[in-house]
């Protein structure tokens, strides 16, 4: 009945008249756009285009299937702007994030990215908290927390791909290049997936559960910033001056992300499962979304980043092929991502054709996000190859 629900929700959507707000969102978008590629289109070649252009499509299309991602992105909008413009005010120096007060407390790269950090954590105490007081205003904090987490993350890249010009023409990305750079794509990313999600099924029980997997990730920066100045901006390497970063990275860690939420929802499944069995009238099974439910969170995040991760390997074995001369060369992380994609190719297949559901899925599924942690993280830190620029 949920699984009906959602697919009627959905289809509801797609025939929803195309209203004033859509109009002006897709304005926004549009405007937007042409403006960032007037200011720098001269920096960008054929194919940066194009992937502005899909960005601007992209966006539209988010934005009206999902309405709470429009005000997200205007204020992302507005303080990367206003960051943009506080650095022109002071002459364009790097020095002007410690002399200009809202970029030194707020709104330069690393004091916005501090603070996604420090909101990431505080929400998950509230999600655990809400879930233990059964307290709805906790929750509506906690979720506040996580929008304004993913909106101070947002800003910090959008500052920082632009930091990286000032400091230096050569220095200039996108910042997704190097692992502190992926970490933050990472918690934003699965913090906007589980949003979505959160609104979708209008349940927060889950909410601490994933921000556990965010808040792991959020201690891995501050150790990567404070022990390693992993925070500060260097050059990208050779192989990774490519337009391909720009779509090859992003899908990636939407695999990524939606893979790290359905082991989060598989743990909350096997808790509830395993308390429910001891005493099914308990106040957290209660509390918590039917097993039906979780189940088809864990199926639908799988389902979700199994596509994406299949796009982000195809467009790898592309970039790969234009720039060390072959789609597949057995390196580490290659061979990673192929049993990563192996593992939830298999795990979909199971649950479509043999109608496995319950425990051995988010059992399944819990393992899948130590296979994915390690071609994550694990081959940065232990094995080497072509993608060693990645390392610690």
């Amino acid at each position: 009945m949920q699984t009906e629900s959602v697919t009627h929700e959905f289809n509801s959507s797609k025939q929803k008249a195309f209203g004033f707000r859509d109009v002006a969102w897709a304005l926004f978008v549009i405007v937007g756009s042409y403006l960032a590629w007037n200011q720098y289109g001269s920096l960008m070649d054929i194919y940066e285009d194009a992937i502005l252009a899909g960005a601007a499509i992209g966006l539209i299309w988010l934005g009206r299937m999902w309405p709470s991602f429009q005000p997200l992105t205007v204020v992302v909008a507005l303080l990367s702007v206003l960051a943009i413009y506080t650095y022109q005010a002071h002459g364009d120096v790097i020095t002007a994030n410690e002399q200009a007060f809202f970029l030194k407390y707020l709104i330069s790269s690393q004091s916005a990215i501090m603070w996604m950090n420090a909101l990431f954590i505080l929400a998950m105490v509230a999600y655990f908290l809400a879930l233990y007081q059964k307290s709805e205003f906790t929750g509506k904090v906690a979720t506040s927390m996580v929008w304004s987490a993913s909106a101070f993350g947002l800003i910090g890249m959008m500052v920082r791909w632009r930091e990286s010009y000032i400091i230096n023409m050569d220095y200039g990305h996108i910042p997704v290049s190097s692992l502190y750079e992926v970490f933050i794509l990472f918690v934003v990313m699965t913090a906007l997936i589980y949003l979505y999600y959160e609104q979708k099924y209008k349940t927060r029980t889950l909410g601490g559960f994933v921000m556990l997997v965010i808040a792991a990730a959020v201690g891995f920066i501050l150790w990567y910033t404070f022990d390693r100045e992993a925070h500060v901006i260097q050059p990208l390497v050779p192989a990774l001056k490519s337009w391909w970063m720009k779509i090859h990275v992003p899908a990636n860690f939407i695999g990524y992300g939606t893979f790290s939420i359905a082991a989060m929802v598989g743990l909350a499944y096997l808790i509830t499962a395993k308390v429910a069995e001891k005493n099914p009238d308990s106040t957290f099974v209660k509390r918590m979304p039917s097993l039906e439910l979780m189940d088809d969170v864990m199926y639908k995040n799988i389902a979700l980043g199994f596509a994406f991760f299949t796009i982000a390997t195809v467009l790898g074995a592309m970039w790969a092929a234009e720039a060390w001369g072959g789609y597949w060369s057995w390196d580490p992380k290659e061979t990673w991502a192929l049993i990563v994609w192996l593992n939830y190719a298999a795990w979909l297949h199971i649950r479509m054709s043999k109608g496995w559901r319950g425990k051995p899925m988010a059992w399944w599924a819990l393992i899948g996000l130590l296979i994915t942690t390690f071609a994550f993280l694990g081959v940065n830190m232990f094995l080497s190859g072509l993608h060693s620029y990645g390392e610690l």
